[in-house]
């Protein structure tokens, strides 16, 4: 028996964290949409299938492959946010789910992957869910949601919860998928995070900051991670990292810190997209200012958690 080729397409693609999740599944990556200028270049420094880079109401279904196994989206965040403005669907940046509507429906993938915020589910009085489930189902397609922690579900010490709707086209699939089995944790902050070693300067906090009395008397562990909370240090007594944002790169409120032999200092883009399951040979281009790498990677998925919910996809289908 020939093992048919599986192949999937990114939306809202950013640097392709949902794509290298298929991948590592055995999926193909074979497309990918993005807007975002700076996030196109380090998708382009690790991807070698076509990027489409511009707005999404602007691209046409004939760009995307046919015979489309996987269409996935991770799409923008904001509207359904706690920390947004939480307009939801009346949030102009919430109509780009209604393009995702229109390439499903022109395109039928066999399966529609789809990652946002917790909050999703709650939002609007769980009005918002339901028109995305709603529209999902109304396009001919069986649909299964829920709530994965990348600690739990991804042996990554990081605490983010996100939602995963998957849409599958065939009803009997969608009754063979099982979501993925918690896993124990095992990896350690300091196997994605070099407390030992001295990193530039500029990432560092010294008694420059007009906060410093409270932040030097407030991180006193090594082992052990914190973020400065406006008037309050706060310790992550959980020994995983706090949800990385996309506004790391900005200082002040809520960027994760640790204490090191050589200072207290904020994570390099580096280890920030360790503790998104990244390999280490994921390219970081040099010519990027380092808020456009936080953003990226604060703005990304958690790579091992798709790969396991891709790998229960592919035992489905």
């Amino acid at each position: 028996m020939v093992k048919r080729s599986l192949t999937v397409a990114g939306l809202f693609a950013g640097v392709g964290g949902i794509e290298l999740g298929f991948q590592r599944a055995g999926f193909k990556p074979v497309f990918a949409n993005e807007i975002d200028k700076h996030a196109s270049i380090t998708y382009r420094a690790n991807h070698g299938h076509p990027l489409s880079e511009g707005d999404i109401g602007e691209l046409s279904s004939e760009e995307l492959p046919k015979d489309l196994t996987v269409l996935a989206g991770g799409f923008p965040c904001q509207p359904f946010s706690v920390a947004g403005y939480r307009k939801g669907f009346n949030d102009d940046r919430g109509n780009v789910f209604r393009d995702i509507v229109r390439l499903m429906q022109d395109r039928e993938p066999e399966v529609v992957f789809l990652e946002n915020v917790k909050n999703l589910k709650g939002h609007d009085n769980g009005n918002t869910f339901r028109v995305i489930n709603e529209s999902l189902e109304a396009s001919g397609y069986s649909v299964a949601a829920k709530v994965l922690n990348s600690s739990e579900y991804g042996n990554i010490p990081q605490n983010r919860e996100r939602i995963y709707i998957i849409g599958f086209k065939d009803p009997e699939a969608n009754a063979r998928f099982q979501w993925p089995e918690p896993l124990p944790l095992t990896t350690k902050l300091s196997d994605l995070i070099d407390f030992r070693r001295k990193v530039d300067s500029k990432y560092y906090y010294t008694d420059e900051r007009p906060f410093w009395d409270m932040l030097s008397s407030g991180v006193t562990k090594s082992n052990t991670m914190y973020q400065w909370r406006r008037q309050y240090v706060r310790e992550n007594k959980s020994g995983v990292c706090p949800t990385l944002t996309a506004n790391m790169g900005m200082g002040g409120h809520n960027v994760p810190l640790i204490k090191t032999r050589y200072g207290i200092r904020k994570l390099t883009p580096r280890e920030c997209f360790n503790l998104m399951g990244f390999a280490p040979d994921f390219q970081l281009p040099e010519e990027l200012a380092m808020s456009q790498l936080y953003k990226q990677a604060g703005n990304s998925v958690v790579v091992p958690v798709v790969q396991r919910i891709a790998q229960q996809i592919q035992s489905a289908i």
